[in-house]
């Protein structure tokens, strides 16, 4: 297959949401879309939305038809560039349709994409399993500081190509239990190690963005063995400074008009800024326990303005490839957090890209990824 290919799926718009119906197409079939644009329009049963793009490119299929009724997740339309030829995209959309899952257990039991409840400790969290018929080490994906596992949802379906993919919400976030501990990487790190244990995994690949960095640093520490590699996206831990606005903006802000400018350190292209997205955020804020778990997070990780914890020694100790992607632009950790690495970690930096490479270039961080795993394996 060439090209890339990006899915369009059912959103989820609010927790008790299961199914949409698809009201209308706002884009016919051949028309480039940016990143945001409105798409369509998606009926519940209490609100239509506009449901916006998820990523640039050309809309090249409407999958499913105007008033058609669809589980969330389930494939709607395809974007994709030039390079993609018809086959290829009709052998996605097979695949995809072989492999969705609403989320209830097929009669192979081995359905995919699989979002499931899983209990490490005392907690619930809330997992997406992807590419679960493929054999080898698994990728585990960890998000960060008021993310969720969809921060991986232009990354996630890639990976899963040639490898089992594991994300996940962290406790405090998304659909997980809202109970967060001290809100220490380490506390984190061991219910994610109590989740390797409730899984089964005798090894992971770990890929960790920002706070999810330092998280998988401590995982490293705390269980080396179990950690194949490690793959950190402009991670904290690695230097002092933190963008403290952006911290307690996504902490009080309750509002569009004084979110959006929040969440837009997050990215380079401010275009990407969708309303979809900050309302979102918005409702899960609203959420009992959300907005107390985040202030501890803080309070732990970020008093006095600073991170809290410097982790360079633990990269340094830490026996497994590691690789390092960083965009220039990051507005919430600079990448200067990637200096004086040592010489056996791979530093990519991205030009022109915000704090989250993974949304902004998708793309070649999946390549990336990819091409770094492939090799750690090879070895």
């Amino acid at each position: 297959m060439s090209g890339t290919i990006i899915p369009v799926t059912m959103p989820k718009f609010g927790l008790a949401m299961t199914e949409g119906k698809l009201a209308s197409w706002s884009v016919k079939p051949g028309e480039t879309v940016k990143a945001g644009q409105e798409l369509a329009d998606i009926e519940t049963s209490k609100i239509t939305n506009g449901y916006e793009s998820p990523a640039e490119g050309i809309l090249r299929r409407h999958v499913a038809e105007a008033g058609e009724m669809l589980p969330v997740g389930a494939l709607i339309g395809v974007l994709a560039d030039d390079a993609a030829s018809d086959d290829d995209i009709d052998a996605f959309i097979k695949k995809f349709r072989d492999e969705f899952s609403s989320g209830e257990e097929s009669e192979a039991g081995s359905a995919e994409p699989q979002r499931r409840v899983i209990e490490a400790g005392d907690l619930k969290l809330s997992v997406l399993e992807s590419g679960v018929d493929h054999d080898g080490v698994p990728v585990l994906l960890i998000h960060g500081f008021g993310g969720d596992l969809t921060n991986w949802i232009l990354n996630q379906p890639a990976l899963a190509e040639k490898r089992k993919v594991i994300a996940f919400d962290l406790p405090g976030h998304g659909e997980s239990t809202k109970e967060v501990g001290d809100g220490s990487p380490v506390t984190f790190a061991a219910t994610i190690g109590k989740l390797i244990e409730a899984l089964a995994l005798n090894r992971v690949h770990v890929v960790g963005h920002s706070l999810g960095g330092a998280i998988a640093l401590e995982l490293a520490a705390l269980k080396g063995d179990a950690v194949a590699s490690l793959t950190l996206i402009d991670p904290a831990g690695l230097g002092q400074d933190i963008n403290m606005a952006f911290i307690g903006g996504f902490i009080e802000a309750d509002r569009r008009k004084t979110l959006e400018p929040v969440i837009g350190y997050l990215v380079h292209d401010k275009s990407l800024v969708t309303r979809a997205m900050v309302e979102n955020i918005i409702r899960f804020k609203r959420l009992d326990g959300v907005v107390k778990g985040l202030k501890t997070i803080a309070q732990t990780c970020f008093h006095d303005g600073k991170q809290a914890f410097g982790l360079r020694p633990v990269l340094e100790a830490f026996r497994g490839p590691v690789q390092v992607l960083w965009g220039e632009d990051d507005e919430i950790l600079s990448v200067s957090g990637a200096d004086g690495l040592p010489e056996s970690v791979t530093v990519i930096r991205y030009p022109g890209t915000g704090h989250m490479p993974q949304l902004e270039k998708a793309s070649e961080v999946n390549k990336a990824v990819s091409a770094f795993l492939d090799k750690a394996e090879a070895k």
